[in-house]
């Protein structure tokens, strides 16, 4: 099995509205007084001192993961990240490597407060200059579900060294006058050496030949790789997210409910298709809904089914990904997943 390198997420937000768009209905419904429970500073607007502690703060623990020091970073956590610290000792195991002799530089930092006495269920902060379409070059929206009241920073570091450059984002709370960490995401910036605009282009030229499925999937990870976390759009996500549009398929799930997929006699409910990089490559994954995946050798062999009837019914697939994964998923989210090349699926 090849190595998967970190990238912690390929979901990509579904949205009715741009964030700025609500913003506008509450101003002409005339409560845009809701809207001030979520407030953001871009590094220009905060003060000096505030900018210096996030960035101090990042660094810190940036030379932590470095280091591999799991208790430290532990230690500076927040307590609902130390008590589920699995995640970002994950990440760290992961990066680690790719960390070790490697240039971070810190891009200008986020400053969000979150009021009221309750957890948010879905916070959204607009930071930096809009204009009347929308986002600009200077903007930047985050969407935080389910978050506590506090002072938050957004601090994105570019970690350039001898392996893909990749993103690190941290989350930092402010508790007692400390930065405490409360989220970590690393992303790679580049797949093979490609960059979003390379997937973005593939996936134009993909739309142009038809094959509105390697599209969509492109557009995906177009998206994913130009945004350091998956809670964070800019102008240029939203208009690869506006292009994604026209080529969203009907035969693929696409976050809207199970697409069913015929095997023979047999009719399975995919519940999930996205790209995913490992190592060099770009695989195609696939799940669906399992009653029971404990049986691993019966498992094995309709997962091997379910991988020849996807790539038969959509051969475009043989030109845009290496490899397949389909993986079985249980009610309780436990699952079994198998792998093949592309070139030894017949």
């Amino acid at each position: 099995m090849r190595s998967r390198e970190s990238a912690m997420g390929n979901t990509i937000p579904k949205r009715t509205l741009r964030p700025w768009q609500w913003w506008m209905w509450l101003v002409l419904l005339g409560t845009v007084t809701t809207a001030s429970a979520q407030t953001c500073q871009s590094a220009e607007d905060m003060a000096e001192g505030v900018r210096a502690a996030l960035e101090s703060s990042a660094r810190q623990y940036f030379d932590l993961a470095v280091r591999g020091d799991y208790a430290m970073l532990r230690q500076g956590s927040i307590p609902s990240v130390a008590s589920n610290f699995e995640p970002v000792a994950a990440a760290v195991t992961d990066n680690q490597a790719a960390f070790t002799g490697s240039k971070a530089t810190v891009r200008p930092v986020y400053f969000l407060t979150a009021e009221g006495t309750e957890p948010l269920p879905r916070a959204e902060f607009l930071c930096g200059v809009f204009g009347k379409s929308g986002q600009t070059s200077d903007s930047a929206v985050f969407v935080l579900n389910n978050l506590p009241p506090g002072k938050y920073g957004v601090v994105i570091m570019d970690v350039k060294g001898t392996q893909d450059p990749r993103t690190l984002t941290l989350i930092l709370q402010q508790v007692a006058g400390d930065w405490k960490l409360a989220g970590f995401y690393v992303r790679l910036t580049q797949l093979n050496g490609h960059d979003g605009a390379w997937f973005s282009q593939r996936a134009r030229e993909f739309k142009a030949k038809g094959q509105v499925r390697n599209a969509w999937l492109y557009y995906r990870e177009g998206i994913a790789v130009s945004t350091p976390v998956d809670f964070m759009s800019t102008l240029v996500t939203d208009k690869l997210y506006d292009e994604m549009q026209a080529v969203v398929p009907t035969d693929l799930p696409t976050g809207k409910g199970s697409v069913d997929l015929t095997v023979g006699t047999s009719t399975y409910h995919l519940i999930d298709v996205f790209p995913l990089a490992v190592g060099n490559d770009l695989d195609l994954v696939a799940k669906y809904q399992a009653a029971d995946v404990s049986n691993t050798v019966e498992t094995f062999k309709i997962n091997t089914a379910i991988m020849r009837a996807l790539v038969a019914k959509f051969p475009e697939f043989r030109e845009s990904f290496q490899g397949v994964v389909v993986r079985a998923v249980e009610p309780s989210g436990k699952d079994y997943g198998s792998l093949s090349e592309m070139k030894d699926i017949k």
